[in-house]
């Protein structure tokens, strides 16, 4: 009989959907299947089996933790997309590169709209030009009748005076009640350009979000399940229900961002590296104090380039549906794989394909479907697939390394099973029990933050009162998004100092993660 709260631990991908029972560090139930065309189908068959292999009830869940790639593979496949008006208030300084600059055409050329008004701010927070609310509503107004209602407001520096485009917002909202907005300073960091990027992404997603999450909510209300719905976002830590909904982009990294925590959890580890192979692709990630490695250069989003917290993760096209061609003297793994349809298509299964995985079981070190319909394979066509499967790896971590320290590698995924030996520059491999459901664990044991981004006047108040005052902030913060107090610790700071702008000024980045606080959430699929 468990006496702590129980977590529903989710994780949708785009091939398979897992989820978790757990307790505490305990993990009462797992299950593994394909994610349905629909979503909502798929995660009630993942939690109806789950409470049908424990002795779990519905009423006994408090809490339901969940990660998805839904939207982040939406809008690299240019599906279920919305129009956009992108508004940037920073005119005249900023006209030089006027919004989707650098998008790739078949986005630029149909997705959104932009234009420059009046307004901006300083790195230091005063303005170099009023806000011009009516040129603002204007064009709202106009946008309106082509039938657009989703904006995306930028401001120069806005993360430093994020009134600016509040009010942007309220103008636009005073023509078009219905619209719904996105400000740039709620989803980026510093530079304007990124920023305004990542805002035109989740404009682009708001239909979508509300969507996907109103459907999730309605599968747990179905189900009687009565409890708060949180999701993961891209760096390891919790938002709420209707975060997710307004700022889907916030969660485009979450899958493999919960492999990498759910690798800490299984293993103890703080500090390796993790190999997440799917079916159709493998991330490879590093663990700093027990969280990804956040990426310190911009990221991009299907062809768009951003400045969102994003793990630094390194993605190749590997996995165990990877389709298998050629023969020793020239062997080609994919890039394509049968993905969800390896139970069908592979050799192993019954299918005609030859894949990985049949690789993984023609080698003897997995056991899966029917070897005996192997025995046309080539013994030295299976070790020549294998070789190349261990180099691509052994390739692909040596690009994520920033030392030569050779460092753990964890292996987690339903596709872990390809890699049977040990791999050139790691201290030792790790495959810790319960690895094919590492992302749904990830998903239960995700934690809350609370974060600060923003410029401190070194000279005006001293470096070590501007850090102090950035942990504090960092720390009230967590405590505000539900963190037990004791629990909250300290797991970033950084500062970078703004020598472009004044030798005075850094960046300073803070970031405090603590457990959530069950006892204290109410139930509801509210969010």
């Amino acid at each position: 009989m468990t006496t702590k709260p129980i977590r529903l631990g989710i994780d949708v991908g785009g091939t398979n959907t897992d989820a978790v029972l757990m307790s505490g560090t305990q993990l009462l139930a797992s299950h593994k299947s394909f994610t349905s065309e629909d979503v909502r189908s798929g995660v009630i068959t993942c939690v109806r089996e789950l409470l049908a292999q424990s002795s779990i009830t519905a009423s006994q869940i408090k809490a339901i933790m969940i990660g998805t790639t839904q939207f982040v593979n939406a809008f690299v496949q240019r599906k279920h997309l919305e129009r956009v008006c992108v508004i940037r208030a920073a005119a005249p300084k900023t006209d030089g590169i006027p919004p989707l600059a650098g998008w790739p055409a078949d986005l630029r050329d149909w997705l959104a709209e932009g234009h420059i008004v009046s307004g901006g701010s300083f790195y230091d927070g005063n303005e170099y030009a009023e806000l011009d609310v009516e040129d603002i509503a204007r064009i709202a107004k106009q946008q309106s009748m082509d039938g657009i209602r989703s904006f995306a407001i930028s401001a120069s520096f806005a993360p430093v005076r994020p009134d600016m485009e509040k009010r942007a917002g309220d103008a636009v909202k005073s023509v078009v009640p219905d619209a719904k907005i996105t400000l740039s300073s709620e989803v980026g960091d510093i530079g304007l350009l990124d920023r305004e990027n990542a805002a035109i992404i989740n404009a682009s997603l708001a239909n979508l979000s509300q969507g996907v999450v109103a459907s999730l909510q309605d599968a747990f209300a179905a189900m009687s399940i009565d409890a708060p719905v949180l999701f993961s976002q891209n760096d390891g830590t919790l938002i709420s229900a209707d975060v997710a909904r307004r700022f889907p982009v916030l969660t485009c990294s979450a899958g493999p961002t919960n492999s990498l925590r759910g690798a800490a959890f299984l293993t103890g580890l703080e500090d390796a590296v993790i190999v997440d192979i799917g079916g159709t692709t493998t991330d490879i990630g590093f663990l700093i104090k027990g969280f990804p490695r956040e990426t310190t250069t911009p990221n991009m989003i299907g062809g768009v380039r951003t400045n969102l917290r994003m793990p630094d993760l390194l993605s190749l096209p590997l996995g165990g549906g990877t389709i298998v061609r050629g023969d020793k003297t020239a062997i080609k793994l994919g890039p394509d794989s049968v993905g969800h349809r390896l139970n069908q298509d592979g050799l192993v299964f019954g299918g005609d394909v030859l894949t990985t995985t049949d690789i993984a079981v023609a080698s003897g070190h997995a056991r899966l479907g029917d070897p005996s319909r192997l025995g046309s394979v080539n013994p030295e066509h299976v070790a020549a697939a294998n070789d190349g499967i261990h180099l691509k790896i052994e390739d692909s971590i040596d690009q994520m390394r920033v030392s030569g320290t050779h460092m753990p590698v964890v292996l987690v995924g339903g596709g872990h099973i390809l890699v049977s030996r040990e791999l050139r520059g790691a201290s030792q491999v790790v495959r810790p029990d319960h690895a094919d459901v590492a992302n749904a664990i990830g998903a239960a044991i995700t934690k809350v933050s609370g974060r600060v981004n923003r410029i401190f006047d070194f000279q005006k108040n001293g470096r070590e009162k501007s850090l102090k005052q950035a942990r504090q902030e960092a720390f009230d913060a967590a405590l505000a998004n539900g963190a037990v107090p004791e629990s909250v610790e300290l797991v970033d700071l950084i500062e970078l100092p703004m020598q472009y702008i004044d030798t005075g000024s850094a960046q300073v980045k803070a970031r405090a993660v603590g457990d959530l606080e069950l006892t204290h959430l109410e139930g509801g699929q509210h969010g």
